[in-house]
């Protein structure tokens, strides 16, 4: 099968062109995208079939190959933010392992606090 580079996609007009690895352009048409993906963006690498249409070649049974990037990852918290962080989560759990080295659990409200605060950093840490 063919893969190629979305050139561009319009998705309130449900279609746009692809850019074949060897360079032709062919039509996209909503229809053809994976069920659940209404649509995808400028620069996404694709796999597809492709079927001589009245104008021209057109892009059937599309797979998508690998996820655009992210704008949120573009907006990650700078390294110099996150050393300060993850210190502070350190220190946080060191007092969490003191309660556990004595045999007990701290409260209910520390240990949800606690898994809040690992939550948030590792979604920082994985934008």
């Amino acid at each position: 099968m063919p893969t190629g580079k979305v050139k561009w996609f319009d998705a309130e007009r449900g279609f746009g062109f692809l850019a074949t690895d060897d360079g032709e352009e062919v039509f996209l048409h909503a229809s053809a995208l994976p069920a659940g993906t209404p649509t995808v963006k400028q620069g996404a690498r694709l796999e597809f079939g492709v079927a001589d249409g009245r104008r021209g070649k057109q892009a059937l049974s599309v797979k998508l190959l690998e996820p655009t990037h992210s704008v949120a990852a573009a907006q990650r918290k700078p390294a110099e933010d996150m050393v300060v962080i993850v210190e502070d989560l350190i220190k946080v759990l060191e007092g969490l392992s003191g309660h556990l080295r004595r045999g007990r659990y701290p409260d209910r409200a520390s240990t949800g606090k606690v898994a809040a605060v690992l939550r948030k950093v590792a979604d920082d840490l994985d934008a």
